[in-house]
């Protein structure tokens, strides 16, 4: 007796469903009805929104590209071993980087933890399910004291002790033999006493091995080799933002053995610190075929585009008497085109938290950033179109603000 399944599984087999029928009714499969795509935020009650902020864990960072997306898909068809996977991605993504080795994972918070885990324990398995207690390891990691931000947490969870200093003979002064690491935040390259060449300059000065957090810092894409080249053993970033590949991925680049190192705390090993940081077979190949998209992009048309976007905003609240615009690129950190929207509160009524809140509220909801002072506009997170959105909401809603 033939079944249901039996007999779905055999019609699936058959070129055309019009072929089993021979009435001319169903031509192909192209004529069968398909059900519409579910919209899941909607089911959920999830408004989604343009992104004019820019790459936010909050607004969940990035759009991948399809071929992301597809590599994804492709990935979760077969079973594959996970350490072979990471070995094999890790080397491909030392070729596009020009990097010594390389791992991808769960974003650059982890990939923190990582590499610091593995410059304590080295490649001394004995040692690696013992942290955070550092007993009969280094337990100290030096960093200036204008570059402490909260994630810099990503290194207490080694069991480290934080050491801030200030000047360069502060921080030659504080190394001992209890440093295990000369941690940098590359996006306060600029605010910190001491840059970045010199902090490895020190670093190799006393042997003490360089870790530079550049989660955010891509564009521009020479930054992802930057700083290896420089002669930092270590460097992340963020796999989520500026390369668009899977938002919990990111990126651990530098020297082998301490990638290796680290790799000794990562899934699928089970008594380690970073158990709980498993990044999937999805997310490592979407992570690889992202960074294959992103270094061989054309940077300068995007960058044009961008611009462009920018001046279309721009022009759209300059036509608002009272409003001054002010385009602008950060030095590093989201260093893309990106718009400041200030204006004269006695002309133009609204308070740039209004504006936001208005903006939030709206039809599209459209996210900007700011503070009391501004409010912030990028363009590199929106889908092309966009910005014709956004540069009309933000006129009308001025306008609509004049005293």
């Amino acid at each position: 007796m033939i079944t249901r399944r039996k007999l779905l599984k055999n019609l699936s087999s058959l070129p055309l469903v019009g072929s089993l029928f021979g009435t001319g009714l169903v031509t192909g499969a192209a004529a069968l009805p398909t059900a519409p795509a579910r919209d899941y935020f909607k089911e959920l009650g999830v408004r989604t929104f343009i992104n004019a902020a820019g790459t936010y864990t909050a607004m969940t960072g990035s759009l991948m590209p399809e071929a992301v997306s597809d590599a994804i898909k492709f990935a979760t068809g077969d079973y594959v071993n996970l350490d072979e996977l990471q070995d094999k991605v890790g080397e491909r993504i030392a070729e596009l980087v020009h990097c010594d080795y390389a791992t991808v994972t769960t974003g650059a918070a982890s990939a923190i933890t990582f590499g610091l885990a593995g410059v304590l324990t080295g490649l001394d398995e004995g040692k690696v399910p013992q942290l955070p207690d550092l007993t009969g390891m280094k337990n100290q990691v030096i960093m200036q004291k204008s570059h402490e931000i909260g994630y810099a947490h990503a290194l207490l969870n080694c069991g480290v002790e934080l050491i801030f200093i200030e000047t360069r003979k502060e921080l030659e002064n504080a190394i001992n033999d209890n440093t295990a690491m000369l941690w940098f935040l590359n996006a306060h390259n600029f605010i910190g006493k001491i840059r970045d060449e010199e902090w490895v300059e020190v670093g190799k000065k006393y042997g003490i091995p360089t870790f530079n957090d550049c989660a955010a810092d891509v564009p521009p894409v020479e930054n992802l080799w930057k700083y290896t080249k420089m002669g930092f053993d270590l460097v992340c970033f963020s796999g989520g933002k500026g390369i668009r590949g899977p938002q919990s991925a990111g990126l651990l680049l530098g020297k082998r053995e301490l990638i290796q190192a680290a790799r000794l705390h990562a899934p699928p090993r089970g008594n380690t610190l970073g158990r709980g940081m498993k990044v999937n077979k999805e997310e490592i190949l979407g992570m690889l075929v992202a960074l294959e998209i992103y270094v061989t992009k054309n940077h300068q048309a995007e960058w044009k585009l961008w611009e462009g976007q920018i001046q279309m905003i721009h022009d759209a609240a300059a036509s608002v008497k009272g409003v001054k615009p002010i385009k602008h690129v950060p030095d590093v950190a989201n260093h893309v085109p990106s718009l400041k929207l200030r204006w004269d509160q006695d002309r133009v009524k609204i308070t740039p938290d209004e504006m936001r809140e208005a903006l939030r509220r709206g039809h599209p909801s459209i996210e900007t950033v700011g503070d009391k002072e501004y409010v912030g506009i990028t363009t590199w997170m929106m889908q092309p179109g966009q910005e014709r959105t956004v540069a009309r909401r933000v006129k009308e809603i001025l306008e609509g603000a004049k005293g």
